[in-house]
């Protein structure tokens, strides 16, 4: 019987732990853990003592310029003394692995492990700390391109609405709303002085998810995925945006903002100009992360990713963060 074609697979643990034996210099005890599934998929790698990150990207999500411009930012990063996962190269020399799917060709990475935990809400002290790794990325990447997506108005908030809006009816108040509040958007855009805002590579998906914070406060960042070029407060309004949702009582969050932003600023000033736009690039990345999820649908889980979620994250994340910032008046 003819195999039947699949859009997307989640590879065999115990097969990739034999590919990876052969690949890197682990040993023959080497198990592979699937950790998470989605847009790409990671498992977990043990040697004994020795922990890694293998990452899968999904078939056409990065082609492998993207990839090798991540690895080069990674690696660039790394040197210079920012705690990142950054890539490992296998037995010849190579970053980037070529897996034979039943869906076509994808790529891996092996990544190294980032110690410590993930922690949903922490104290100003780390979010300070948190503020000056930024701020330092952010001093590695001023004026930096790389041959990766530079995140306009166009890709944030055009593209990104046109992915979404088969995903709900025209006529339920949630699409009204993101279609008023991208106008609203592209309008604010087209205001941006930019002799007062720094260009550069961005990370774009800097939240609690995406670092590990160690017993001795050590923060490694890892999953530099989005990584692209544009408006590097686009990083710091995404972060503020992560405080607000996760920190309920309205003085933790301030507090923890204020905090963040003392520890930027500690290392490098941020323009009057670029703290006046913070409100509304966290909104506009809001309309970009919608976006991908609807343009990756067959990644997620079909209960996850349905019309009540959507109608949730738009009231509960996009139409909070506006309200709160009162945006549109």
């Amino acid at each position: 019987m003819q195999t039947f074609p699949v859009s997307s697979s989640i590879l065999s643990p115990v097969h990739l732990a034999q590919f990876i034996q052969k690949a890197y210099p682990f040993g023959t005890d080497t198990t592979c853990q699937l950790l998470k599934a989605g847009i790409n998929h990671s498992y977990l790698v043990v040697d004994g003592d020795n922990k890694a990150v293998f990452r899968i990207y999904s078939l056409n999500w990065r082609t492998q310029t993207d990839i090798l411009e991540e690895i080069q930012l990674l690696n660039l990063v790394n040197d210079a003394g920012i705690s990142v996962s950054y890539p490992i190269s296998d037995n010849t020399g190579n970053y980037i692995q070529e897996l034979n799917a039943p869906e076509g060709t994808r790529f891996g990475v092996l990544f190294s492990f980032a110690e410590g935990e993930k922690l949903l809400t922490f104290s100003e002290e780390l979010h300070y700390k948190l503020g000056q790794i930024m701020a330092r990325f952010h001093q590695l990447t001023h004026n930096l391109t790389l041959d990766r997506v530079t995140y306009t108005p166009e890709v944030l908030l055009v593209d990104s609405i046109e992915i979404f809006r088969p995903f709900l009816p025209a006529d339920t108040p949630e699409i009204q709303f993101m279609l008023s509040t991208q106008q609203y958007l592209l309008n604010q855009f087209a205001t941006i002085d930019q002799s007062q805002t720094r260009q550069g590579v961005v990370h774009l998906d800097i939240w609690f998810d995406n670092l590990n914070i160690a017993k001795d406060g050590t923060i490694t960042l890892f999953d530099f995925d989005f990584c692209g070029n544009g408006l590097l407060c686009f990083d710091i309004a995404y972060y503020i945006l992560q405080i607000h949702s996760t920190e309920t009582d309205v003085a933790e969050f301030y507090k923890k903002k204020e905090s963040f932003l003392h520890g930027y600023e500690s290392i490098t000033p941020i323009s009057d100009e670029e703290k006046r736009l913070l409100p509304m690039l966290g909104e506009s990345i809001y309309f970009f992360y919608i976006g991908v999820q609807c343009e990756r649908f067959e990644n997620w889980s079909n209960t996850f990713l349905n019309e009540m979620y959507l109608k949730r994250f738009i009231n509960l994340r996009l139409k909070r963060w506006f309200d709160f910032n009162q945006l549109g008046l």
